[in-house]
């Protein structure tokens, strides 16, 4: 599969995923399904787009990664580095990455996993299953930005 072929299948994807992450405004929370972290899903609480962070608070970010080119029937919603509970947890401050399944994670998988957690998608780079570039796509959410993730009811 090709980058041309999947990025109308991308575009329509991830306009539902990160409208998941962006619809509610700042203060109402979302309990609905938006993002995984650590194997489980998470809602949310508004956005808020941060400034790129210096040398001293880049630490303070997790990264949130976001799958643009995933067949599988159930739907791939963002996967978080940590979540609450994770000592490593920052709190909901993100530093988007896009992740991009290869021709060969299709070919090894025809209809790809759903990744629930960094392991996943660290695993499956580490398989050359993945690339993963550090930043957003067009049309997608902003490179650094304020969620709180908040559990499902």
């Amino acid at each position: 599969m090709n980058r041309a072929s999947t990025l109308p299948l991308a575009a329509a994807f991830l306009t539902g995923a990160f409208s998941q992450l962006a619809v509610a405004d700042p203060g109402q929370p979302n309990f609905m399904p938006s993002l995984y972290a650590d194997g489980e899903v998470h809602g949310t609480k508004g956005t808020t787009t941060l400034p790129a962070p210096n040398p001293n608070n880049l630490q303070s970010f997790d990264v949130l990664y976001h799958v643009t080119n995933s067949n599988n029937p159930q739907g791939q919603l963002p996967v978080a580095e940590a979540g609450p509970g994770n000592p490593a947890y920052n709190g909901g401050r993100w530093f988007t990455h896009t992740v991009e399944w290869t021709a060969q994670g299709f070919m090894d998988h025809g209809i790809v996993p759903v990744l629930t957690s960094q392991q996943d998608v660290l695993l499956h780079e580490s398989l050359g299953h993945l690339v993963i570039t550090p930043g957003s796509f067009p049309g997608g959410p902003p490179v650094y930005f304020q969620c709180p993730v908040l559990p499902v009811k």
